[in-house]
Parts: C-alpha cells; structure tokens; sequence
C-alpha cells in the first residue's frame, strides 16, 4: 500500500483549517507522536495535526481521502499494541483537543463528552454527583475515553461492571471520507438495522475517527471493602477465583499479582514492601455495595473461599489509605515491569476456570525457552497479562526465537477457549498472530468491513490486519 508523502501544499491546506499553531512539523513535536506505551516501537509521522471540532475532522479526512494521505488517530498514547504508532508516515492525527466534557444527563444517567477527555477526569467530575462510570484500566490517570473506545478497554472493575463496551449508547464518528455519522441512539435498547456502535467499539480507529460520545452512568456506589491475600501456590490462588464466584459472591475487582510485579512497583514508587520467600501469588479482592452489612458478609464468604484454597492469610484493608496503597502498587505494575527493561506485554485471556492451566502452560513455556515472566491482570475476568522481560538475552533470541514462545502462549489460549486480546487491542504488534485464533475467511469478512468504511484504507494503515 502507497499513499502519498506529504508536501508544502498539503501543509499550507491544514493550516488553513486549523491555523499554523496547530499543525506541526518540528522533530520534537513529531517525536511525541512517534511512540506509545508499546515496547520500545518508534515510527515518525510527517505532520501532526490537532484538531479541536467535528467539521475540522471532516475537512481534514476528506482532503486526505482525496489525496491518499494515511491517517492515523491517536489519544494519550497509552496504548499497548502499537495502534496509535503512525508506521506509514501520513498524518497524526492527535485528539488532545476534544477535551470536553459537554454534558452529564442526570435524569437519564448518561453523560456526553469528547473522546480526549481522561479517563479519571470524568470519573472526578461523577462522583461529585454520586455518579459512577465504571471502566477504569491501569492507565485512568492519563488514558483518553475515546483510547479506551477504540481498544474496549477494561481494568480491574470489569469483572463486575463490564468493559467500555457496556457502556456506550452513541458515537458521533467522522468516515474516511469526511461524512459524519451517529453509530446509534441515546437509548439503552437498539434494534434499528446493524449496530454500528458496537462495531466501531474496539476497531482501533480503522474505520473511522470518533468525535463525541454518548456514555451510559451508574450510581456511585457509597462503600468499598478490600481483601489482600497471599498464596504459596500460584495455581491455588487462580484456582481461588473461579471458587469465589461459584460461592455466589460477587466482588467489584479480582486481581491477580505475581511477587515480582509488586517487588518491581515498590522499586519503581520507592515504597516498602515485605514479601516473604514462600509467597507465590497474591490476590486483591474488592466489594462494593450500599448495604454494608451485606458487604461483609461477602467479604467473609470469600475469606472462606479463600482458605479452602490454602490462602496463607486473609487481610483486611481498614483505611482509605490501606486501600490507595495496594491500589497504587497494583496499577503501576505495568509502568515498572517496563522500566529499565525491554519487555513483550501479552495480553491473553481465557474462560476464568481455564485461568490455572493458562498460568502454569505460560510458566512451562517460558521455562523451556529460557525467559524470565511477570504475570499479572483481571484474574476475575480470566485476563491475565504476560509480560516478558528481555533481561540478558541475545538480541537474536529476542528478534527471533521469543517470537515461537509468544506463538505457544497464543495457542494455548485458544486450547482453553479464549484468545490473544482481552482488552489492550491487536493494533501493530498483535496483528501477525491473528490467524493463530481467527480462520482465513473471518479474517476477510473483516477486511471486508474495513474496505467498505475506508476503501482507500487511509485510516490507521497497517493495524489488525497485515
């Protein structure tokens, strides 16, 4: 695929739409729009472009349609599959701009807001109204909304609440060739032909650029109980989690860590934490509800849970400041696997029962290639993230052979009824182990899809798909 390079005059065209102040060109400016959060990956764009209204969008992908100028969209960067990486030069086009939250509908819990919105943000401005919009990934201090639309992403609360995907009721999107379209309705039922906001959800900006979105809310709810327990065995601990669930309870988060991601968070947030030789695998409970009373008898309930499945204790965070504290190692295990190291972030996922057999098939594999792993993730959702660290190994072994492992810890989850994505997309990285879970001919009805919404394949070229 060719699309052109671009010149002065498309340069002078994008900034009569925008003015000269929001079209960029200088290497710094492209450097920053040239990585993500994935690896150490690095492609440049040729211009970076912010746009801050719908009709500035449309007038961009309507020029670059007509000239055959890629288009790649991007949010905050976070992203962990390479989605937002312009590896086909073109346009970057940022959504920084869109940072408006332009509505909280209280009468019908629905809030509408632009996709550069951050994700904590809207979550800040909710719980003043005792309002709750539930998908929180690791990354909700930074990550923008409409990042998490193009990838579904989820985060610890899912297990109870869902993903983004349960939560959008309408998207304003502008096409590859500049038309705008809403996807649905402000409604929480939708049987008017295809839904086209479902499929948009998860399509990491391959089919079109979103611009608004209609956002379903919850009640906030009033408290939160949070349970820390340590395991010997890590398959008894994954072993624990389906056993949770089976017992009827029904916690809000269900996490599993490895003592090497909370012993690397601690480095990296210059905090203590004690971890004891025999420890193998830690679980991070949360319940939340109204009714406290009932809340701890949830609580009790997983205990016992717990225990059966040779927990070596129970803790009991008492303080909001107990709580922030596990919290806060736990979403930084992603950013400290990675610093001052080289790593493979794999986001697998299995039916949840599946999760013990996942774990130790990952830990066989890695043995038998020589690699050192730091698993960890939504172990209430069976979503666990394997990351795999670089350490001392050859640039050879690393360019070559971890590339067969990574295809063994893929296949496996397709052996366990699950696949390679639960929620951080397939975007560049991912893209050359599709078929591993996906035959030939579903394959092309994708591609299909994508030729019928950008039939010059402007958008995010290169992403999905080879």
């Amino acid at each position: 695929m060719t699309f052109k390079k671009l010149d002065g005059t498309d340069i002078n065209y994008f900034s009569g739409i925008l003015g000269p102040e929001y079209v960029l060109t200088n290497q710094d400016d492209l450097a920053k729009n040239a990585k993500d959060y994935t690896e150490d990956l690095c492609y440049f764009p040729e211009v970076v472009l912010k746009p801050n209204t719908t009709a500035e969008v449309a007038s961009i992908l309507t020029y670059c349609n007509s000239q055959n100028i890629c288009v790649t969209p991007r949010g905050a960067g976070t992203g962990l599959s390479g989605g937002s990486l312009p590896i086909m030069g073109g346009v970057s086009l940022s959504m920084e701009r869109f940072n408006n939250i332009i509505e909280i509908d209280e009468r019908n819990f629905q809030v509408h807001v632009e996709p550069g919105v951050i994700n904590e943000a809207l979550q800040n401005v909710l719980k003043e109204k005792e309002l709750f919009y539930p998908p929180d990934p690791a990354s909700k201090g930074s990550c923008f909304l409409g990042g998490n639309v193009a990838h579904s992403s989820g985060g610890p609360r899912a297990v109870k609440y869902g993903t983004t995907r349960d939560y959008v009721l309408n998207l304003e999107v502008v096409l590859a060739n500049g038309d705008i379209i809403e996807t649905g309705a402000n409604t929480l039922k939708f049987s008017t032909g295809y839904n086209l906001t479902q499929l948009m959800i998860g399509s990491e900006g391959t089919l079109g650029v979103v611009t608004k979105m209609v956002l379903k809310v919850l009640p906030l709810p009033k408290n939160t109980l949070l349970l820390f327990a340590p395991f010997a065995s890590p398959e008894k601990a994954c072993e624990a989690v389906s056993g949770i669930f089976r017992a009827g309870a029904n916690p809000s988060a269900c996490e599993f860590i490895e003592p090497d991601g909370f012993r690397l968070a601690a480095n990296l947030l210059n905090i203590s934490f004690p971890i004891a030789e025999e420890i193998g695998a830690y679980l991070l409970i949360e319940v939340d509800g109204n009714d406290y009373t009932a809340m701890m008898q949830e609580c009790e309930t997983i205990s016992e849970v717990l225990y059966n499945h040779q927990a070596i204790d129970v803790l009991f965070a008492e303080t909001a400041a107990q709580k922030e504290y596990y919290w806060k190692l736990r979403r930084s295990i992603g950013e400290a696997t990675k610093h001052n190291n080289t790593y493979k972030e794999e986001d697998t996922v299995v039916p949840r029962a599946e999760l013990p057999e996942l774990f130790k098939g990952v830990k066989e594999i890695a043995s038998r290639y020589g690699f050192r792993t730091v698993c960890y993730g939504h172990a209430g959702d069976g979503n666990l993230h394997v990351n795999i660290l670089k350490d001392q190994l050859s640039d050879d072994f690393w360019n070559h052979e971890i590339n067969l492992a990574i295809i063994e810890i893929f296949e496996l989850c397709k052996k366990l009824k699950g696949t390679i994505s639960g929620e951080h997309g397939i975007g560049l990285v991912q893209q050359k182990y599709m078929p591993i879970v996906m035959p030939a001919h579903q394959l092309q009805l994708m591609k299909n899809i994508k030729a019928a919404f950008d039939p010059k394949g402007i958008l995010n070229p290169g992403k999905i798909f080879n």
